[in-house]
């Protein structure tokens, strides 16, 4: 501020562009926090604790929405701080990143302190069994499905941000998209499901044009829809679990515009059981659960609706390492069923882990398709960032 207390726009700005700078983020520092992705949102935080001065900085998942590109520069400042002195206490799921930036590492489950480590002393299957209470066995289940016919073909089709994609998933199939954030992935899966509209393209599913309009147009005919943001789009945080899982639905659970109380408890109580959800009651609200039972909620929510094909947006986007397997071991049945699964994940492990193909994105378009067998991280990089 100037010293009449009149607010220096320029500076600020400048400030800002520098401090984005510095994390590899260039973008116009005017527009609307609102307008950005959850991942530039993630920056703009990241930006901020950076501004501070601070002696300790806490770090809540700051990856969580990040591509690789954006991780080594934001390890890049916080190694630089380290060296400066500052002390950071850094809380995340992802096992690689602890291993590789931190110094010691502390385990809580459920609420509890289990152990602390020096990082050389330990390694990520004595920290995983410490976390779970339990061995793990493999990261990622094996997949061991019968793939059938073509459930839903989506044809050029065009949008808000992204151009002439075309692709295809077949019953039983997880397919994986992948690219850097930006890419468009999102974007699809909106114009797929009615919250966007397409400028262009068509959707069939079992080889009949589909019209969607509203999210309950795709609803009505067979698809779901996992955002990636849980909090501000796939919960009612103060609605109770019962609530959010029975609201898809509720037209099924009522008669003649008033619901059925026993049928609808009935009906919550069921999925939050077969999805193991840590709970004390079905009436408690949502916003009173982890991160990984209120994603195992909006999973409910769309299990509920019985879909041929599910859309997954970062699936496992803050949840921590156990519940992530019950995710994955949730996505494998219902692949056995027979539905069609498209996951959207910026995690590179979880991409080859889970899909049998996997589309890459970059700049609005599709830039590839890998096998099972053809993909791999350098593949996948290698097609995100426009090479050959």
């Amino acid at each position: 501020k100037s010293r009449f207390g009149i607010l220096k726009q320029g500076e600020m700005k400048r400030q800002a562009e520098r401090e984005l700078a510095e994390l590899n983020v260039f973008m116009d520092v005017d527009q609307l926090a609102r307008t950005l992705s959850v991942g530039q949102q993630q920056m703009i935080e990241i930006a901020k604790a950076l501004m501070t001065d601070a002696k300790v900085i806490i770090m809540d998942e700051p990856t969580a929405a990040l591509t690789e590109r954006e991780i080594r520069a934001l390890f890049s400042v916080a190694t630089a701080l380290r060296n400066q002195g500052v002390s950071i206490v850094y809380i995340s799921h992802r096992m690689e990143e602890i291993f590789e930036l931190c110094d010691r590492i502390t385990v809580l489950r459920d609420g509890i302190s289990v152990s602390t480590h020096a990082i050389p002393e330990t390694s990520f299957e004595q920290i995983v069994r410490e976390m779970v209470g339990r061995e793990m066995g493999e990261r990622y289940p094996d997949r061991d499905v019968s793939i059938g016919e073509t459930v839903l073909e989506v044809k050029q089709a065009s949008g808000k941000r992204f151009d002439d994609v075309s692709f295809s998933v077949k019953a039983g199939e997880i397919i994986g998209f992948s690219g850097l954030m930006g890419a468009g992935r999102t974007e699809v899966m909106r114009g797929l499901f009615g919250v966007d509209r397409l400028k262009e393209g068509t959707i069939e599913l079992n080889g009949q044009l589909l019209k969607i309009k509203t999210p309950y147009d795709a609803i009505r005919q067979g698809i779901g829809f996992l955002t990636e943001d849980r909090k501000g789009e796939g919960l009612f945080l103060d609605f109770s679990l019962r609530e959010n899982i029975s609201l898809p639905t509720i037209r099924s659970l009522s008669r003649s515009g008033v619901i059925k109380d026993q049928a609808e408890r009935d009906f919550a109580e069921g999925y939050l059981k077969s999805l193991s959800v840590r709970h004390s009651s079905m009436d408690q609200p949502a916003k009173s659960l982890s991160g990984g039972n209120q994603q195992k909620v909006v999973l409910a929510k769309w299990l509920g609706t019985q879909p041929e094909v599910l859309i997954l947006d970062e699936p496992t986007r803050g949840v921590d390492v156990g519940a992530k397997k019950e995710i994955y071991l949730i996505m494998n049945e219902l692949a056995a069923a027979g539905v069609a699964i498209i996951m959207v994940s910026s995690d590179l492990p979880e991409i080859l882990g889970m899909s049998d193909r996997v589309y890459v994105m970059r700049e609005g378009k599709m830039s590839g398709m890998l096998t099972r067998q053809e993909a791999t991280q350098e593949s996948i990089m290698t097609l995100a960032t426009g090479g050959q």
